[in-house]
């Protein structure tokens, strides 16, 4: 698995920032890998190195139906040889057509273990994972969406790549590894904002907490920005799709919807309320 590092920092021209005196440049994290891209990279990096040298053969993880961290689990596993299990919250879904998620997952060696959601809400405490690692264990374990220490600690090699030129870094939220690891990772006087990509005002607090399991303290450099979800995770609206075509149009480039192009929405609209003075350099990070 060859990923291509540094990932691309693509200055974009746009006439609504440029109006207000700020840059913008995409980190394109999504062209790290065709099948292990972005933020899925960059959790996995460590936590494979750690599995491998605990001599374990396979990952066991946990994700939703279209969960981009079971198929880049998946993905990567096959490349390593490594056997995947997926803990996929919905029993329902085990007697439906697979959608090209999980189909996608299947195809690259993951078997798919389907429980209910109750289950799945207790999915890391000792009687539903010690079950789950007696039947489809030894395994390495990860948890759902990738995010854990060694995560933050693959995340916090992202600001090395982005040189000096840059103010604030941008990323969306949705289980907090990626924004952690960033704004660990950046130098003095920089600064990160993540986008919630799901509601609930919590995340926050997911951050932190990641940051002072990896770190012994959370960092002041960063906060999370809760009102540009669009009702929930994976739930959009007119506004949203509106501002995300013309987007495409404009840069020939279309955000994936459910995390990145809302943190777009969301920055362009923090600019045009003034919270960036004029003369800030900012970075948003597609992360798949």
């Amino acid at each position: 698995m060859r990923p291509c590092l540094p990932s691309p920092l693509h200055e974009l021209c746009d006439p609504r920032l440029t109006a207000l005196g700020l840059r913008l440049a995409l980190k394109r994290d999504d062209l790290i890998h065709p099948e292990v891209s972005g933020n899925k990279w960059r959790k996995l990096k460590h936590n494979l190195t750690a599995a491998r040298g605990q001599g374990q053969r396979t990952l066991l993880t946990f994700g939703g139906a279209y969960s981009n961290h079971l198929r880049a689990t998946a993905a990567a596993g096959h490349a390593l040889g490594l056997a995947t299990v997926g803990v996929v919250r919905g029993e329902e879904l085990a007697d439906r057509p697979l959608n090209p998620s999980l189909a996608f997952a299947v195809e690259h060696g993951m078997r798919l273990v389907f429980v209910d959601r109750a289950t799945y809400r207790a999915k890391h405490t000792p009687q539903v994972l010690d079950r789950l690692l007696a039947e489809h264990g030894p395994a390495y374990v990860l948890p759902e969406g990738g995010s854990n220490e060694a995560a933050v600690r693959g995340c916090a090699e992202l600001p090395a790549e982005l040189g000096d030129d840059f103010d604030v870094v941008c990323v969306a939220v949705g289980t907090g590894g990626t924004l952690a690891g960033i704004a660990a990772g950046l130098p003095p006087g920089r600064r990160a904002i993540g986008f919630a990509a799901l509601g609930g005002g919590f995340l926050a607090d997911e951050v932190a907490d990641l940051q002072r399991r990896t770190y012994g303290a959370p960092t002041d450099n960063w906060h999370v920005e809760h009102g540009f979800h669009h009702g929930g995770y994976a739930r959009r609206g007119p506004e949203l799709d509106t501002f995300l075509a013309d987007f495409a149009a404009r840069h020939d480039f279309a955000p994936e919807p459910i995390y990145v192009g809302k943190m777009l929405f969301g920055l362009f609209a923090l600019a045009e309320r003034g919270t960036f003075d004029p003369g800030t350099r900012l970075i948003a990070v597609v992360t798949g």
